[in-house]
């Protein structure tokens, strides 16, 4: 009976080889370096699989930043929504943003590429969405802002050596029309408004115009109040909506 009892015990243990235990680690490990390397995550527990792309700090772009920055490399974003496009497995992508703004032409880039994705995208501002981080907030299908968020909108700036010339003043002018254009485009302010924004007296050092969540909202330039919770749930149903026509 001893014997019996002992043959039991041993089909009963679960199979813990060591290669299952290594590749468990691995992949653990693997997420945990994306995590603190981009700052993204791939959600695959739920109903459907979302990927979470986080924009926080400066967004560098040509130069590199002091490495006491917190920065959004442009390098690791593109990538990563290449990957989530045409991945099949993943139905939507959530973009959370916490950003003082940084590389204009990095985040005009970064901004396009989400705007032209078919894939559902719902994107969220917590704590601030400033400077080129407006056009951030307004690429995706839908997007969000918690009421203790702002936004600010000024002009174009720009650091280092400046030739005082028309034709300096004339590239200011033609970069700030391709951001005017891409947020009335991707929101429901219209450029003369989010010009008279750009061009406010809100600033103590500066021109330009804060804007609260619960203004943003009313402006036209974000979608709706809302958290994670409101901003996980658009998205859901924007993956049924898609998977419904």
């Amino acid at each position: 009976m001893a014997e019996k009892q002992g043959v039991l015990s041993e089909e009963t243990l679960p199979d813990t080889s060591p290669n299952e235990q290594d590749n468990s680690q691995n992949e653990n490990q693997s997420e945990l370096d994306r995590i603190i390397q981009t700052g993204s995550i791939t959600q695959t527990g739920s109903k459907y699989t979302i990927h979470c792309l986080t924009v926080i700090g400066q967004i560098e772009g040509h130069y590199c930043l002091p490495s006491q920055n917190k920065t959004s490399k442009y390098e690791h974003i593109i990538p990563q929504l290449v990957a989530v496009e045409e991945d099949p497995k993943i139905d939507g992508l959530i973009i959370i943003l916490n950003t003082v703004g940084g590389d204009v032409e990095a985040g005009l880039a970064i901004s396009e590429l989400i705007s032209g994705m078919k894939k559902p995208t719902v994107s969220l501002v917590l704590g601030g969405g400033h400077s080129i981080g407006v056009p951030l907030a307004v690429s995706s299908k839908h997007s969000f802002i918690v009421p203790s968020a702002t936004m600010t909108i000024h002009p174009v700036r720009i650091n280092g050596l400046v030739i005082g010339t028309e034709q300096t003043f004339s590239y200011f002018e033609k970069i700030q029309s391709r951001i005017t254009g891409f947020v009335s485009k991707n929101s429901r302010i219209s450029e003369e408004r989010f010009t008279e924004l750009m061009n406010g007296n809100q600033l103590m050092n500066d021109i330009g115009t804060i804007l609260s969540g619960e203004d943003a909202v009313k402006e036209g330039l974000i979608d709706s109040i809302g958290g994670l919770s409101d901003a996980i749930s658009r998205l859901y149903e924007m993956i049924e909506e898609k998977q419904n026509s």
